[in-house]
């Protein structure tokens, strides 16, 4: 294990803001606060812009939107919980919030989720440069394959299976790259009042693109963006995961409730990047942490009474028993929950493999256990006390685990994220940790000035405009 000395010297901790367009995120029933927001998210966009400038003022590197479709309808076997309680529905659509937030901070990055499952990738690869283009570089996409029966019914598509979607998927970014980095070259753009010429046809490539899932025929519709590509995060841990993470992503969140259970997974990634030519340094890590921080341990632990106060565990049962395809209320709430009792096929992976991991928090997986760890904070640790103390946590998840930084979770917006910006970040500044990232764009800000554009090593990097042949 390496000292603090040189952590510091070999990384900047990099904080994104972690949060979803529903009322309940990852703190569930904390609504009722009278100090939350979170309930005028879908009607007041000054909720979005203030937090924002909230962000940008604790110097976030981003701020990650994740989103979902479908409702969590195994617990119980129906959605009547997750709905009556709010278990991440009602959802809105993370895109829509963007452009505003990017208009009111000039720093601050963006990050949203959207499925690989159920939109063609001309439709993305639009709505994305768009985004980029109105970010001036400030957007990133978490690439996610949609697991939801309950998604693919609403959609009238069939739920495929586990390890294809990541096979779809891969075949879905090659045809992005297609359109991103190999359809305009970069004088391709002429707006040339003397001539009328705005753009040379000559610099356009067709994309033809014929393969097992996608068919396209066509020019990408709008011009280059400041990154091409934008920043692409992944969230996956299962074989299949890693597989495609490492290849594709640049940056990837994970989940798990120590650093010692996390550090395997990072290891892994690493050592699959290398094998497939990459730096594995490049691939960025980030767990997800919610922290409660006090000036004092007192403050912070009465700001932890409060939260107990008004979580909702059936709620949050919810949202446990749909990610791991076990319904939790078929069990005595001290029975032990083992990863072979799932019965429901769609499920996320990585929640099945905290099974296999203890904690003093979590002594066994039971109903009450999970109960009790899930209504807040859902799949990450709650550190709870002073900025030092977090810090000091934070601290042990670099050294012992190699992240990079963390999604950070709220449980009241956007008080949890005052508390960080107000608290903590002070704290990380003070030990070295936390100054100043060059650049304008995502990438910039992750790999340095001057990487706009995907690194040579990626794979995208094969199809840019000067390489690539249109097929």
């Amino acid at each position: 294990m390496v000292g603090p000395t040189e952590t510091r010297k070999k990384k900047r901790i990099h904080l994104n803001g972690f949060d979803m367009f529903t009322v309940s995120h990852l703190s569930f029933g904390q609504w009722q606060n009278p100090k939350d927001r979170s309930k005028t998210k879908r009607r007041d966009l000054s909720y979005w812009t203030d937090l924002a400038k909230i962000l940008e003022k604790g110097d976030f590197t981003a701020l990650f939107l994740a989103d979902t479709y479908g409702i969590y309808d195994t617990y119980k076997g129906s959605a009547e919980p997750a709905i009556r309680y709010g278990a991440q529905v009602p959802m809105g659509d993370p895109s829509i919030p963007i452009t505003a937030m990017a208009s009111v901070t000039k720093n601050l990055l963006f990050a949203i989720t959207t499925s690989t499952s159920y939109e063609a990738p001309y439709v993305v690869a639009k709505r994305f440069s768009t985004l980029d283009h109105l970010t001036q570089g400030r957007f990133g996409w978490n690439i996610v394959t949609s697991w939801k029966a309950s998604a693919s019914k609403a959609l009238g598509l069939p739920l495929v299976e586990h390890d294809k979607r990541y096979e779809i998927a891969d075949e879905y970014l090659r045809v992005l790259y297609k359109l991103w980095e190999g359809s305009w070259a970069n004088d391709a753009l002429k707006e040339d009042v003397e001539t009328a010429e705005y753009t040379d046809p000559d610099r356009i490539k067709y994309v033809h693109h014929h393969g097992e899932n996608f068919e396209l025929d066509g020019v990408h519709i709008l011009d280059p963006s400041p990154q091409r590509t934008p920043f692409l995060f992944q969230a996956g841990t299962s074989p299949a995961g890693i597989a495609f993470g490492s290849t594709h992503a640049e940056a990837i969140f994970v989940a798990g409730i120590s650093p010692q259970a996390v550090a395997p997974k990072v290891k892994a990634i690493r050592e699959e990047a290398a094998k497939r030519g990459r730096d594995p340094n490049s691939v960025k890590i980030f767990p997800v942490i919610t922290p409660i921080i006090g000036r004092t341990e007192e403050e912070a632990q009465e700001k932890y009474e409060e939260a107990l106060k008004y979580a909702n565990h059936e709620a949050g049962l919810a949202f446990w028993s749909g990610g791991s395809g076990i319904d939790i209320s078929q069990f005595d709430l001290d029975q032990e929950i083992k990863p072979t009792d799932v019965h429901v096929d769609a499920r996320v992976h990585t929640t099945l493999s905290h099974l296999q991991h203890t904690s003093p928090d979590i002594p066994a997986w039971t109903p009450r256990n999970i109960g009790k760890w899930i209504a807040l904070g859902a799949n990450g640790p709650i550190p709870v006390g002073t900025p030092q103390r977090v810090a000091d946590i934070l601290e042990e998840w670099v050294n012992v685990a190699d992240v990079d930084g963390f999604n950070i979770g709220y449980i009241i917006s956007p008080a949890s994220f005052e508390d960080v910006t107000e608290l903590l970040v002070p704290e990380l500044r003070r030990r070295g940790l936390y100054d100043a990232l060059p650049g304008s764009t995502l990438r910039e800000k992750i790999y340095g000035e001057g990487q706009k554009s995907l690194r040579d090593d990626h794979a995208g990097s094969q199809y840019k405009y000067d390489v690539y042949d249109g097929k």
